[in-house]
């Protein structure tokens, strides 16, 4: 572990990066691949243990651009994960659509891969070291100031840190972002969601698919998505708005209610729990009035997980962040706060593309517009017959892209 600075001392840099999740590794190898130092300050110790499995789909543009960044890593982590070829959705039991895609690849990655994070932020963190990036970790950021000429943090032992650049990557509760008054902008689901992470059983072996059911008759008519990783199985149950959800996340809940939709023994395999109402939310301003804060990751945004769009805008959030850096370091003068402005803009405009698609998902799963509820009724009636319909009804998970059509059309 690294050394910490004593309290009360003063460390200075060009740039830090707040945050080890993969928003910060990211820019971590993003600052080493051009050429500048890397200095992560981390709140948890180096041997915490991270809950859960959180994100586990990286979709392949997020796999070449850590290749591009750590050659070989996007090959590891796409080599450490798995790669579902076929999904289905259901209708009250009934089969509405199925779809097997071919292999393929591109630059010799697959489309993507699903894994859980920790592993893929185990791996990142280790391309990381051998490029020299340096973790402080058990620091805790506990206040912040930007000023014209750079940003001062303050942790929670009283150590401070001076830098000339700050990529805030803290995570859902960014002291930086609330340091700089930029406030998460929007709502947050009605229902509460209960997703599960399950230890793979080789006795009970399941097809390797996606799988999404429209009111399964075993649960009372809830929707569930069953989505598989290395090594495990991710399921999240959409709770109806009158449900307790504490009748599906105690140890008997679960044995009642997982046997129902997958193997029985997987009821007893169950390795991680937590219940949600999902955010669907937008940092206000993405940097400081001073451009030298830059946020990125859930410092910035918050969405629902359908569609994988939270880790995997991260991802580009961090190294356009790292870019404007960069410009801004070498230009200096009005020309840097531009730099850092357009990042800001830009990164806004993704954002809020992908929280129009991540809204569009969680519309079209919780169907609450009557209109909405009888089309998927009308589609359901005919997706045997019209491949179209069933189609429609299988792009839940994932936001059916014409519902977002008003919305900034961005990378992730």
């Amino acid at each position: 572990m690294s050394a910490q600075p004593r309290p009360g001392t003063t460390s200075r840099h060009p740039v830090l990066v707040a945050g080890a999740g993969p928003a910060g590794l990211s820019a971590a190898l993003a600052l080493r691949a051009a050429g500048l130092p890397a200095v992560v300050l981390e709140r948890r110790t180096e041997d915490s243990v991270r809950p859960g499995s959180r994100a586990a789909y990286l979709h392949g543009a997020s796999l070449r651009e850590l290749e591009r960044l750590s050659p070989g890593l996007g090959h590891e982590i796409a080599g450490r994960g798995l790669m579902w070829a076929t999904k289905r959705s259901y209708w009250a039991g009934k089969e509405v659509y199925t779809r097997t895609y071919p292999p393929s690849a591109r630059d010799g990655l697959p489309p993507f891969t699903s894994l859980p994070q920790v592993i893929t932020e185990d791996l990142m963190a280790t391309a990381c070291r051998k490029a020299g990036v340096e973790f402080r970790f058990g620091v805790e950021v506990a206040s912040a100031e930007s000023t014209p000429d750079g940003v001062r943090l303050t942790d929670a032992a009283g150590g401070e840190w001076l830098a000339d650049y700050v990529i805030a990557a803290d995570g859902s509760r960014s002291v930086l972002r609330s340091a700089i008054g930029s406030p998460l902008e929007g709502p947050r689901s009605q229902n509460t969601f209960v997703v599960v992470d399950l230890e793979d059983d080789p006795d009970h072996p399941m097809p390797i698919e996606r799988v999404f059911h429209y009111r399964h008759p075993r649960v009372g008519g809830r929707n569930v998505l069953t989505v598989p990783f290395a090594g495990g199985w991710r399921v999240d149950l959409n709770l109806l708005l009158h449900d307790d959800p504490e009748r599906y996340v105690s140890p008997e809940g679960l044995r009642r209610w997982i046997p129902r939709v997958l193997p029985e023994a997987y009821g007893e395999r169950v390795t991680w729990v937590s219940t949600y109402r999902f955010a669907q939310q937008v940092a206000a301003r993405f940097t400081d009035a001073h451009h030298r804060v830059l946020l990125t990751g859930e410092a910035s945004h918050l969405f629902a997980p359908f569609g994988a769009r939270g880790m995997n805008s991260s991802i580009p959030d961090a190294v356009r962040a790292v870019d404007a850096v960069v410009e801004a370091l070498e230009r200096k003068g009005a020309g840097a706060g531009a730099a850092v402005a357009r990042f800001a803009e830009e990164r806004k405009e993704a954002a809020a593309y992908n929280r129009a698609c991540a809204s569009a998902a969680l519309e079209h799963m919780l169907a609450h517009r009557p209109s909405l509820w009888l089309r998927q009724r009308a589609a359901a009636a005919v997706a045997t017959a019209g491949l179209r319909a069933g189609a429609w009804l299988d792009s839940a998970p994932y936001g059916p892209k014409l519902a977002a059509r008003g919305a900034a059309r961005s990378s992730y």
